[in-house]
């Protein structure tokens, strides 16, 4: 089952998608919660380059690292990546004054659909706040 997260970024494509795909960005909006943390961030964007970012609860009670391989990059309107046995795309639409983004993910069986909308969407949510103030 797909899952679908949308947000809408006031700044330009450009500014977007280097947010997106810095790891020094990623690691300052990259969180579902306010008690967690992305602390470390790697990306090699490119079509078969790896990316990872390691996510931590704050209190230190638990973490994993979230990682992938790039399948394809349209630069600045796509990233389509495969982690693990499901894949993810990340689109781009521009608009005179904002971008556009939709996360279309393959949902997983461990957690509700709910939840992984939720977690998916807030983490998207942060990344259109970060952006829009940097």
């Amino acid at each position: 089952m797909w899952i679908t997260v949308e947000s809408t970024v006031a700044a330009s494509i450009d500014d977007v998608w280097r947010a997106y795909s810095s790891p020094e960005a990623i690691t300052q909006w990259n969180a579902a919660s306010d008690d967690w943390h992305t602390t470390a961030a790697t990306v090699d964007l490119r079509e078969g380059g790896r990316f990872s970012s390691r996510m931590e609860a704050k209190d230190g009670s638990m973490g994993f690292d979230f990682a992938g391989t790039y399948t394809k990059i349209v630069a600045p309107r796509l990233i389509e990546y495969a982690f693990g046995d499901r894949k993810a795309e990340v689109e781009f639409t521009e608009t005179p004054e904002r971008v556009n983004m939709r996360v279309t993910f393959d949902a997983e069986t461990a957690h509700p659909i709910e939840q992984q909308r939720d977690g998916w969407q807030a983490i998207l949510d942060n990344f259109a706040r970060d952006a829009e103030r940097s």
